[in-house]
């Protein structure tokens, strides 16, 4: 996985513009604390070409994180981030090759016209008694205003009639396939969310279904059985994530027969 992953985000850039070790820098001129040059120097054995693809692998891991402050300069081509997407459907994997997880791809004015909805949703809401006024002015509004702020945003949903099939075939898993799917999906949504990253955009994942599900499935035409599970808003990073606490890892990892 590791190195399909590195591999394929490699070719999106051409292996002239994302070197095998990336930070947190634009797309155009990334250096990290392993030279490319020396990862493809060192590709003549096959042990100097796995180090480097599992370097970049957790570089890739290390540097994607939650960026809420997002600008509209996109550091790549819009052709890069339609790469990255078909990448994501054709290589990210799913139980029983079910490939149910599908994706809304919504860039510039698609993608404001998508926040505006949002926002007119939660307006909707405040009208009716549902939300203070005070706490969506204050609060909400703004926070939605951010993301409009940005690029583009991905839709990822669940495609149903493509996992029944799979419960009525294996009747013994029958009850697993939905969460097997939405494993899947979670799967895409980490390879886009660190392939964006690897791009130069900042990212954050956002969770306003089902309350958006039905103006979103108008607005674009999308299938009603579809089921939305997240959306990944992106755009040009305008601030820098804060600081992640992490639980001690020998209380989340245990490691059996290492030498």
């Amino acid at each position: 996985m590791a190195s399909t992953f590195s591999h394929s985000l490699r070719k999106l850039a051409g292996n002239s513009i994302i070197p095998t070790s990336i930070n947190r820098s634009s797309a155009a001129g990334i250096s990290g604390t392993k030279s490319p040059f020396l990862c493809r120097l060192n590709h003549h054995t096959s042990s100097s070409a796995a180090m480097c693809q599992t370097d970049s692998f957790i570089d890739l891991a290390r540097n994607r994180r939650t960026i809420y402050k997002l600008g509209s300069n996109s550091p790549v081509p819009d052709a890069k981030i339609k790469e990255l997407l078909h990448a994501a459907i054709e290589h990210v994997p799913s139980a029983f090759n079910t490939q149910s997880t599908r994706l809304v791809s919504l860039l510039h004015d698609d993608h404001r016209k998508f926040w505006d909805i949002v926002i007119e949703t939660f307006a909707g809401l405040v009208k009716s008694g549902r939300i203070p006024e005070e706490l969506f002015q204050k609060q909400t509004r703004p926070k939605l205003e951010g993301m409009k702020a940005g690029v583009g945003t991905i839709l990822f949903y669940e495609d149903p009639s493509h996992i029944a099939p799979f419960s009525e075939k294996f009747r013994t898993y029958k009850d697993h396939f939905q969460p097997w799917a939405e494993h899947s999906n979670a799967m895409h949504q980490y390879f886009l969310w660190a392939g964006l990253e690897s791009l130069g955009f900042g990212a954050n994942l956002q969770h306003y279904n089902p309350l958006i599900d039905a103006p979103v499935a108008k607005e674009w035409d999308v299938p009603s059985d579809w089921r939305l599970i997240a959306q990944l808003v992106f755009g040009s990073r305008e601030g820098e994530a804060g600081e992640k606490a992490q639980k001690p890892i020998e209380d989340r990892l245990k490691i059996y027969g290492s030498a």
